[in-house]
Parts: structure tokens; C-alpha cells; sequence
């Protein structure tokens, strides 16, 4: 894919940032997304160790040199012993402004302050790097859809495609293909899962909890009780 200096999840935020709508960048689906794309790449470094099903971090001085990896890993840390499919939607904003910034300081995106109503101080976030994020999201539709056989894929961009599909992005015009894909995005979970010891069981877990928490943010409001 292109850059292959871009982290996981800084791929997954550029990925799910659409053009077209500059208002649903941020949105806690994009949060979450970005979230699980930090876990995957903290457990695929070993940094992030699976226990019983809980997230533990390996010590306590460990670093990746990404202060964003390095933000959720101390955030591990100091909290509260909890499972992964907790830690894709906790405090899962954290990671996500973490993410932005970043992608800022390197020009890929803009921040452009402006006032909401005249009055209220706000930042609007611009894609600076269209035609990039353009390749990006061109390149893991590919993935998605079989160009290439999963042998012949990178585990980062295998990862970045089923995580990509588990959040329903609609820059990836989920919807209609999610039924055809779905048998990609298992074989591209897997080709995941078998990379690192011990990842198995955590990428599915951080998948399937994004994917559950997509449909319950997508799922429609139920209507009033029959004869109310």
C-alpha cells in the first residue's frame, strides 16, 4: 500500500476519512477503528500480551518510539485489568486525537480554525493528502475484493482491510459487497491471526467487537411498542 511509513492505525484513520464528508471524520466509529488497528499492531509487536483474555503489557518500560503506541500502552498501564473487545471503544477518542495530531505535524492533514455561529473557537480537519489516501483506500478495496491471492498480501494491509470491513467504511463501499466479501475478510483475519504467536484469538476478538459495535451504532432505532 502506499507510504508504508504510516502505522496501522494512522492508515485505518486516513482510510476511513472521506472528503465528501468532512463532518463524519471523528465520529466514535472512526475512533474505534483507529483503536483496534493500536491494539492489532501493540499484540503483533509482543508489547500487548493476551491473558485469560485480558490485554496485559509485557513491563513496565517498554517503548515503540509511535507516541501513539506508546500512549495506549501506558494507558494499559495505569488502568484497570480489562478484556480487548473493551479496550476498542474505551476512552477509544484518546487514541484517535493522538492519531490526528500526528498525521498533521506530517502534512496529511490540515487543521483550520475557525468559529461555529460566529462565536464558538473550533478546528476543522482538512485531507491534505487526497490523492494518497485516494491509493489507500483504491489498493484495500483490491484486498478486499481478491485481487491478489491472501498468500501474496502483507499482514499489515490484510489487517487494515478486515478491520477496514469490520467498521463498514463507507469509503470502501461496504453495504451491498459485504456479503461477497465475507468470505475474504475470514481468510484475511486468519492470515492475520497465524503471523505472531499468540495473535490468533486477539485479532478476531478486536474484529469481532468492532464489527458488534458497527452494527449497534448502525442498527435502527426501535419503534414504539404495538397499540401505544
Amino acid at each position: 500500500m502506499p507510504d508504508g511509513s504510516l502505522s496501522l492505525p494512522a492508515r485505518l484513520c486516513l482510510l476511513g476519512w472521506d472528503p465528501a464528508r468532512p463532518e463524519a471524520a471523528g465520529t466514535a466509529r472512526l475512533a474505534r477503528l483507529v483503536r483496534a488497528g493500536a491494539l492489532t499492531e501493540l499484540a503483533r509487536r509482543g508489547l500487548l500480551t493476551d491473558e485469560d483474555g485480558i490485554a496485559t503489557p509485557v513491563d513496565l518500560d517498554s517503548r515503540t518510539g509511535d507516541p501513539v503506541l506508546d500512549g495506549l500502552l501506558e494507558l494499559a498501564r495505569e488502568s484497570l485489568p480489562r478484556r480487548w473487545r473493551t479496550w476498542v471503544g474505551l476512552r477509544a477518542r484518546v487514541t484517535f486525537d493522538a492519531v490526528r495530531e500526528q498525521l498533521v505535524a506530517e502534512g496529511r492533514l490540515r487543521a483550520e480554525k475557525k468559529r461555529v455561529l460566529g462565536v464558538f473557537p473550533s478546528v476543522e480537519y482538512v485531507l491534505e493528502g487526497v490523492a494518497a489516501a485516494k491509493a489507500l483506500r483504491e489498493e484495500t478495496r483490491q484486498v478486499l475484493d481478491g485481487g491478489t491471492p491472501v498468500a501474496g498480501v502483507s499482514v499489515r494491509d490484510a489487517a487494515v482491510a478486515a478491520l477496514a470491513a469490520a467498521a463498514g467504511l463507507r469509503t470502501l463501499g461496504t453495504g451491498s459487497r459485504d456479503a461477497l466479501r465475507r468470505g475474504r475478510v475470514e481468510e484475511l483475519t486468519e492470515h492475520v491471526a497465524a503471523a505472531a504467536p499468540g495473535l490468533r484469538g486477539v485479532f478476531r476478538e478486536v474484529r469481532d467487537a468492532l464489527s458488534a459495535e458497527t452494527a449497534r451504532a448502525v442498527a435502527p432505532a426501535a419503534g414504539p411498542p404495538t397499540g401505544a
